[in-house]
């Protein structure tokens, strides 16, 4: 018995403690209850914190893939633009060569070979004609001066009979038979 008297003790010490103490153990329970829920929330906010870092990481990377692109296409517009500006001199170039080029043709073109090798050939064909026309015209000049040397002989050898007879009748020459000089002018 004494062991249940002892036992009836304990158990109203600890009635007595659990009556002294059970507020703040409850308190303490109320707190560890309401710290458990603060962790609670504490670890959803952790994990949905945790959630948006990993999306941001991920738009993040995908930001600096962007950036780096741009950065790329700025490096390559630029050198395409450095590529534009060195083209536009060449092309400026280019054009003046071709308008010299063409200059020089126009210039080339005024001797075209096949356009004076046509030239050339109507040159010889009316040379040649000129030539024959000039021919003819030394024909006919020689041919007149034969006649002309032959109607002078006859003018002179009729003046000479003229003069014989006049001599012979005594009278002068009538004025009007032209004179030698007349006849080689007509």
């Amino acid at each position: 018995m004494l062991t249940a008297n002892r036992l009836e003790k304990i158990m109203e010490l600890e009635q007595e403690l659990r009556a002294e103490y059970q507020q703040q153990l409850d308190d303490k329970q109320a707190a560890i209850d309401a710290a458990l829920a603060e962790k609670a929330d504490l670890q959803a906010t952790i994990d949905k914190q945790l959630e948006t870092i990993q999306e941001l990481t991920g738009k993040a990377g995908d930001t600096q893939k962007v950036e780096q692109r741009n950065r790329e296409l700025h490096n390559r517009a630029d050198n395409l633009q450095g590529e534009i500006a060195e083209l536009k001199q060449r092309l400026k170039a280019l054009q003046k060569d071709l308008n010299a080029v063409r200059e020089e043709n126009k210039t080339l073109n005024q001797f075209d070979p096949a356009r004076m090798k046509k030239n050339l050939d109507a040159s010889k064909k009316k040379l040649a004609e000129k030539q024959k026309d000039n021919e003819s015209l030394q024909k006919a000049l020689k041919e007149s001066r034969k006649e002309q040397a032959a109607l002078e002989r006859k003018v002179a050898e009729l003046e000479a009979k003229l003069a014989e007879t006049d001599a012979g009748d005594g009278s002068e020459a009538p004025a009007a038979t032209p004179s030698r000089d007349q006849a080689s002018a007509a």
